[in-house]
């Protein structure tokens, strides 16, 4: 150890994302704004696919997987920002702290794969659509979906088994808004070089990398037969019916990236200005990426917009 005083810690004081009083009314009007649309657009999307029979084909039961994915981890989230700020209350105890990083990993990593089998699905509509209603069948999507939901959570039980034995210093104030993986190591003297070491294997290049390069490689695909079609017409039908679900995957692999993987920000926890400049970009992860998904389904798709319609 390096000298500083240790204790059992039974609690931990959640910094939030800005220590200026005189901020905190905005940000909390500004954090309710954002949760309460991600709330009324993922709810708004998920009832969509479930009433409307026009609605009941594999990409849209992905997205109602996704729905459920944003408003879950919206919810874990950011309750402690809105709850603090009502009651003046910021502590949060050890056990409620492990399973909120616990869910959160594990529903980050359920939303990747989920957007991974929508990139298979983008795959097969585009390159191969007579083999599409054979191909993409009722089994295959609910067995894609199990498999996405199930992995994750089964990816984040080591690195809850691994927090769970860690010894804290007497110093318990984390500086976030929640409860993550980054800020909890910085304020343990415990070794956490094979805990480190497992979040970057597994977490980074299992959870992390696998989806992408299969959303990677199915995009190369895709690109490839848009570009063998001759009409320009026909080229822009077959993007459109990718382009959501791109738009969607470029905002939230750049929000991860910029949060967890860039060069000042390595799991080896740096400084206490990288993990408060992480905090932003952490923040529209888990707020902005939530709210957009179901505006940019809703904006950008016919088929949503003609359900909302027929429902109004």
């Amino acid at each position: 150890m390096d000298g500083r005083n240790v204790s059992t810690t039974t609690y931990f004081i959640i910094m939030g994302v800005s220590g200026q009083p005189s901020f905190q009314l905005f940000l909390f009007l500004l954090i309710l704004l954002i949760y309460l649309i991600t709330l009324g657009g993922n709810v708004t999307i998920f009832l969509l696919v479930c009433l409307d029979h026009h609605l009941h084909t594999p990409m849209y039961f992905f997205l109602a997987n996704l729905s459920i994915l944003d408003i879950s981890c919206s919810t874990i989230t950011l309750h402690k920002i809105l709850t603090s700020f009502i009651s003046g209350d910021n502590t949060v105890s050890v056990p409620k702290c492990l399973v909120q990083i616990f869910a959160f990993l594990s529903l980050t990593c359920d939303e990747l794969l989920i957007l991974a089998a929508m990139s298979y699905d983008r795959y097969v509509a585009i390159c191969k659509p007579l083999h599409y209603p054979l191909v993409m069948n009722s089994k295959l999507c609910v067995l894609l979906a199990s498999l996405c939901w199930v992995c994750g959570f089964i990816e984040g039980i080591p690195t809850f088994m691994g927090i769970f034995k860690l010894s804290y210093y007497e110093s318990n104030k984390m500086d976030h808004f929640f409860c993550d993986i980054v800020p909890l190591l910085k304020l343990s003297y415990s070794d956490t070089s094979f805990l480190q070491l497992y979040i970057l294997t597994v977490g980074v290049v299992v959870c992390g990398f696998t989806p992408f390069a299969l959303t990677f490689i199915s995009y190369i695909f895709i690109i490839i037969t848009i570009l063998s079609i001759r009409s320009i017409s026909g080229r822009r039908k077959a993007f459109y019916t990718c382009s959501s679900h791109l738009t969607v995957v470029i905002c939230l692999y750049s929000s991860l990236f910029f949060q967890y993987l860039r060069p000042t920000s390595s799991i080896n926890l740096g400084s206490s200005n990288n993990l408060g400049s992480s905090k932003y970009f952490s923040l529209f992860n888990i707020a902005a990426v939530p709210m957009l998904n179901p505006l940019i389904y809703s904006l950008k798709n016919k088929d949503v917009k003609a359900a909302i319609r027929r429902r109004i």
